[in-house]
């Protein structure tokens, strides 16, 4: 579980599967962690070298004061790879992961052989819903947007019928440091890669939840049409939905690394 150092911020790694095998890198949503892809992890370990990272502001990483940019987000990715000497890796991000790896496609994609984008957007919301959430956090703390978020990141009926794993993926929310979380929602305010993703010519696997609020289905397609290489697959979730619908997730990220 090896400390990467970006620019004075420690980054927080761990590597699991045989060394030697292809990589397969994951970069965890806003308000969660590494853990979000513990069964991901599990299954792709067997055959690639597995590399999953917490992002800036959240888990074991360092959380600085002010607001990052999803370049900076993006850097720490580089600084990662460069510090392990890893040459090339297939990239799956969630949500905020996603939209880092666009930059990532886009601006460094001799570092890359595949992309996955799931549950995310090259501009999400406006910068008034992004501001509030600030706010809110700012004010009165993590805890007090945790309900409202679960309703965003699960549907109703796998709320219901999970209640464990809706507990637990609270709890890291709650325990996310606020100045590392208002750190990257500014990032995700501040963001708009709605024309630029039409550059990035790696093969790339658009994932989408039908019931996501947070990024709805809409984007996605709108991704698809702007990036050429794009394919996109459609799932019965909400936001997070390489939890909601593990099983299917895995599938899709399985079938779209093994094509050639």
């Amino acid at each position: 579980m090896p400390t990467i150092d970006a620019d004075g911020t420690p980054i927080n790694v761990v590597i699991e599967g045989k060394e030697g095998a292809p990589v397969l890198m994951f970069s965890n949503s806003l308000g969660t962690d590494l853990h979000m892809w513990d069964a991901q992890a599990r299954h792709f370990s067997k055959n690639f070298r597995v590399v999953r990272y917490d992002q800036r502001g959240h888990g074991k990483s360092g959380a600085p004061a002010g607001a990052y940019s999803i370049e900076r987000l993006g850097k720490d990715v580089l600084a990662i790879l460069n510090t392990l000497d890893i040459a090339r890796v297939n990239y799956c991000g969630l949500s905020m992961g996603g939209m880092t790896g666009m930059w990532l496609a886009r601006l460094a994609p001799e570092r890359f052989d595949k992309m996955v984008f799931a549950n995310t957007a090259p501009k999400s919301q406006t910068p008034d819903s992004w501001n509030t959430r600030i706010g809110l956090v700012s004010t009165k703390g993590m805890d007090a947007i945790g309900d409202g978020v679960m309703n965003i990141w699960f549907t109703k009926e796998f709320r219901e019928k999970n209640a464990d794993t809706i507990a637990k993926m609270r709890a890291t929310l709650t325990a996310t440091n606020p100045t590392g979380y208002i750190g990257c929602c500014s990032a995700i305010r501040d963001m708009d890669q709605r024309w630029a993703i039409a550059d990035i010519k790696l093969p790339s696997l658009i994932i989408a939840g039908r019931a996501d609020n947070a990024t709805p289905l809409k984007d996605s397609e709108f991704m698809k049409e702007r990036i050429a290489s794009a394919q996109l697959v459609a799932l019965d979730a909400g936001h997070i939905s390489n939890v909601e619908q593990e099983a299917a997730f895995t599938a899709a990220l399985d079938q779209f690394l093994a094509r050639n």
